[in-house]
């Protein structure tokens, strides 16, 4: 199977681990310096891209890759004719929201998601995050959709 089949499988290097830190290193502080301002919506884009070199084929295959991609525990919350709501927890997100509540960003989750709804249905998709702060922090991606807005037949699979 080739990487556009099936989902990363994590890498194993005897019993080698990857701290969360140097994630968090390259998430929060070098990306940001990196792309500056643009960092938001260039990450929502290369999320979008992701999920074009990952499709997960259904709605219920998505949270598979969070787990395995380390972004955390996405469960649909919501679902309708036009949209979807999925929420995401996870000890790294508790950490983002308590840090740094106003520059966290989940724009490349939210594109990746956005992306998989849009090629599963077939429809133009967007997604809008929220951040719940408090005491149960968690991340909700709110997915919309026009079903007469369809993707045009020569971007379906790019």
């Amino acid at each position: 199977m080739t990487r556009r089949e099936t989902c990363p499988q994590p890498e194993q290097f005897g019993d080698a681990t990857v701290p969360a830190f140097g994630y968090e290193l390259i998430r929060n502080q070098l990306i940001p310096e990196l792309l500056g301002k643009e960092s938001a919506s260039i990450l929502y884009w290369s999320g979008r891209k992701l999920a074009r070199l990952y499709p997960a084929g259904s709605e219920e295959k998505i949270p598979l890759f969070f787990e395995q991609a380390g972004w955390g525990t996405l469960k649909l919350v919501d679902k309708s004719r036009k949209k979807m709501d999925f929420e995401c927890r996870s000890s790294l997100i508790d950490y983002q929201i308590k840090e740094d509540q106003d520059s966290a960003l989940f724009s490349l989750e939210a594109g990746f998601i956005a992306e998989q709804i849009q090629q599963i249905y077939g429809f133009i998709a967007e997604a809008v995050t929220e951040i719940k702060t408090g005491k149960n922090k968690k991340v909700i991606f709110h997915i919309k959709w026009d079903a007469s807005d369809p993707v045009p037949a020569n971007q379906s699979s790019k």
